[in-house]
């Protein structure tokens, strides 16, 4: 396995729930619990770390200062991932973000990276288009933790 994936091993049976933490614009720490996983980033299929999100501040702060900290554990054993986060959605367009199709597809892929499953897909897609979900992508630059 890769240092990405032990990380993510953590807390594979806990749907992949992380502590994910951004910088403010006054440089202070906004964290905040998600679902994330490891995949292929769909241009260059190098691994990140995806997650999915509609959180106008993590966003805004992901869009002003790509770096970021994601934080799995089980138990007392944790390990971090930092990196620089690619946001891919509609309001955050990418030139590999070609088809219709692209988004709702890696809007699924990473649901499923981090342990999702879903029983209808078209109103998993609905909701995400509803909601204006997007993509974040972490490349890692860091990963560290005590195991």
């Amino acid at each position: 396995m890769t240092p990405l994936e032990d990380a993510f091993a953590l807390a594979v049976n806990d749907n992949g729930l992380a502590v994910v933490s951004t910088l403010r614009a006054d440089l202070t720490i906004q964290s905040s619990l998600i679902n994330a996983g490891p995949l292929p980033h769909p241009a260059t299929g190098l691994p990140v770390l995806g997650f999915v999100t509609y959180g106008r501040v993590k966003l805004a702060n992901l869009q002003a200062r790509p770096q970021i900290a994601v934080t799995f554990r089980r138990g007392w054993e944790w390990a971090t991932v930092e990196g620089r986060a690619e946001l891919a959605g509609p309001d955050h367009p990418q030139p590999w973000l070609g088809s219709d199709d692209t988004l709702p597809r890696l809007l699924r892929d990473i649901f499923t990276a981090a342990g999702g499953t879903h029983d209808n897909w078209d109103e998993y897609d609905r909701t995400m288009r509803e909601q204006r979900r997007t993509a974040v992508l972490v490349t890692p630059t860091r990963i560290y933790g005590n195991g």
